[in-house]
């Protein structure tokens, strides 16, 4: 199958977005009051700062393998991150060409758990016996695209996952999700005045019905003061478990960023900026507490 890199990552890009955008009502209901007000005049101006995964640290699973799909289409790997109190690992990888998204993507410490949750995951888990990555033609972009939205191991049952939200929220998350994408990322800083700040930004959000993300504030910011964030909370979908019983869970939510100059282009008209003169990369203080979208403090739930 003859591979064109950017052309299939255009598609692989679609199919990933398609169905999570369906799914999470939000996306479309900021895009559309985004043209409503004629911030902009289709959906495709919005800038997508980054996309997110979530993966289980298990044998043929987590970074090492959800990663080879990316670095197969041009990715290039980056820095490390680090969450003590979650149990994670995360990195984060830079795209071959501007007009993508960067990519981050999560694993959690399942060693680090408890042996009671660690004997829950790997009671599904142990399904997968070989990477599955490694199994697929990376050229075929359907085949990719489907990938994410494919169920790797059973459904959980509802005690299993209550009993691993109450030592791991994100631990629930993946067991149900799988690699469903956990967020999109809005280049705030990308639109026009009036909306291209994190307080006009949050500010438009706000007035349009968005329930946004409080843990360490609305505003999440870097130390050095130029990567800011904030970001929706999962809205709660029913989701049906082993033996067809159904619970409400949190599903995926929206991310907004706020990229600030460089301390050397301090001096350019915000408008005239490119992407490399801008922050790039991630903060680990701002992640950590975006983790939280999806988790009971902020969703309100009681079995999250």
């Amino acid at each position: 199958m003859k591979f064109n890199k950017n052309a299939d990552l255009d598609k692989l890009m679609t199919l990933l977005f398609e169905p999570y955008k369906e799914s999470v009502s939000d996306v479309q209901k900021v895009s559309n009051a985004l043209l409503d007000r004629g911030v902009i005049t289709s959906d495709t101006e919005i800038v997508n700062d980054h996309i997110a995964f979530r993966t289980l640290g298990v044998p043929f699973l987590g970074i090492t393998s959800l990663e080879k799909i990316f670095l197969h289409y041009g990715y290039e790997k980056r820095d490390y991150y680090y969450f003590e109190a979650k149990k994670l690992n995360a990195y984060w990888y830079a795209p071959p060409a501007p007009e993508y998204p960067r990519i981050f993507i999560s694993e959690l410490r399942v060693s680090d758990l408890p042996a009671a949750t660690i004997a829950v995951i790997k009671q599904y888990t142990k399904q997968v016996t070989s990477d599955p990555v490694d199994a697929m033609d990376l050229n075929d972009v359907a085949a990719v695209g489907n990938f994410f939205y494919t169920s790797l191991w059973d459904l959980p049952t509802i005690e299993d996952y209550t009993a691993l939200a109450k030592e791991s929220e994100y631990a629930a998350w993946v067991i149900y999700n799988r690699y469903y994408l956990n967020h999109y990322t809005i280049s705030v800083h990308e639109l026009k005045n009036g909306y291209n700040t994190m307080e006009t930004f949050n500010s438009f959000l706000v007035d349009i019905g968005i329930q946004l993300n409080t843990s360490g504030g609305i505003i999440k910011q870097s130390a050095d003061g130029l990567l800011r964030q904030s970001s929706s909370v999962a809205k709660m979908m029913e989701a049906t478990f082993k033996n067809g019983e159904k619970m409400k869970i949190p599903g995926s939510y929206v991310e907004f960023a706020e990229r600030l100059a460089l301390p050397e282009f301090k001096d350019i008209p915000k408008n005239q900026l490119v992407r490399t003169q801008r922050r790039d990369g991630f903060e680990s203080a701002n992640a950590d507490k975006i983790f939280e979208s999806t988790y009971a403090s902020q969703t309100g739930s009681k079995t999250s």
